[in-house]
């Protein structure tokens, strides 16, 4: 083993200029078939309640495969205590051997969660947005707000959660995030769902609901929907008519969101076809599969691909072996 690599080391390796692009890259290799990526592996806990994801795999030509273990145990909360957790290992294509332990204590799936939210609005949302909701007040909601800077011109963001204490939190630390206010964007809380709906041309969902939160008769011309938080069986944040009613469906893995995404209700309930989905890594490579109109509605179904984990793990790995051959030139 080359290295174990604790969270504040991972956190000074990651370079931000270029993770947009490096996942852009990813998808478009998924969807070429160059990845191997199994189905995700599943662990479910009731009491108290949790979930593990299992994601792996490898890209055509690189050195390394990647196993990643990512969990959320949703009542730390109330014991003061984070609610993710996880860890990447990075093995050598060549022995097998392992050769880092990534430590990241769940970090780098967040990161990489928010980049992918950033690029489906890079490539799906309108050029022109009034203002960007945000559902959701937890880690990831934050998350993706801050890496939408780089892709949204926007100056207005609403924000909506269950928990009205919860959601003034966020509000409150999004105000004092210095990336946040060096964007100079408003934030303000809005207690009514359907009323961020209606005034938002860029939503992000961000919850674990297993019932849905927004309806299609609330959503304007011009829309784009990324939803990000269906990543589980039984998980829904849209209602199937919803994506019915969308011009353009994207998924980051067909197989997935048909499987256990915001794609599986609406498959299931015959409100759309399976051979209409999209795959982002095809919108990436292909602009004119995705949007084309201003008017028209588009969603991004995100369940979260091993691919991801792949590319900002070697983000990390390769960030740390320059910076120890610079070492070693002193």
């Amino acid at each position: 083993m080359k290295a174990v690599l604790a969270l504040e080391e991972i956190k000074s390796l990651v370079d931000f200029s270029a993770l947009i692009g490096a996942i852009e890259v990813g998808f478009i290799w998924y969807s070429e078939g160059r990845t191997e990526v199994p189905p995700v592996g599943f662990l479910h806990f009731d009491q108290p309640p949790g979930d593990v994801h299992i994601k792996y795999g490898y890209i055509d030509g690189d050195e390394f495969y990647v196993l990643k273990v990512a969990s959320a145990f949703y009542d730390n909360a109330k014991l003061s205590l984070p609610v993710n957790d996880g860890v990447m290992v990075v093995f050598s294509r060549q022995t097998g051997g392992i050769e880092y332990l990534l430590l990241d204590e769940g970090w780098l799936t967040d990161i990489r969660t928010a980049a992918a939210g950033a690029v489906a609005a890079k490539h799906l949302a309108n050029r022109r947005i009034d203002a960007i909701g945000i559902v959701g007040t937890g880690v990831q909601a934050r998350l993706q707000l801050e890496l939408l800077r780089g892709v949204v011109d926007c100056k207005r963001c609403l924000i909506w959660g269950r928990d009205s204490a919860r959601s003034q939190a966020m509000t409150d630390d999004l105000k004092n995030n210095k990336s946040i206010r060096d964007w100079g964007i408003d934030i303000q809380l809005v207690e009514d769902l359907d009323s961020l709906v209606s005034q938002c041309q860029l939503i992000v969902t961000t919850t674990p609901a297993r019932s849905p939160l927004i309806r299609a008769d609330k959503v304007q011309k011009g829309t784009h929907i990324t939803a990000m938080g269906s990543d589980d069986l039984g998980k829904q944040e849209l209602n199937a008519d919803l994506l019915a009613k969308a011009d353009r469906v994207v998924a980051d893995s067909i197989s997935q969101c048909i499987d256990h995404g915001e794609c599986h209700a609406a498959v299931q309930e015959n409100q759309i076809d399976e051979s209409s989905i999209l795959e982002l890594g095809d919108v990436i490579k292909y602009p004119e599969k995705g949007r084309t109109h201003e008017d028209q509605i588009t969603i991004a179904d995100l369940t979260g691909v091993a691919v991801q984990d792949i590319q900002i793990a070697k983000l990390v790995v390769l960030a740390h072996r320059h910076n120890k051959e610079t070492e070693n030139k002193k």
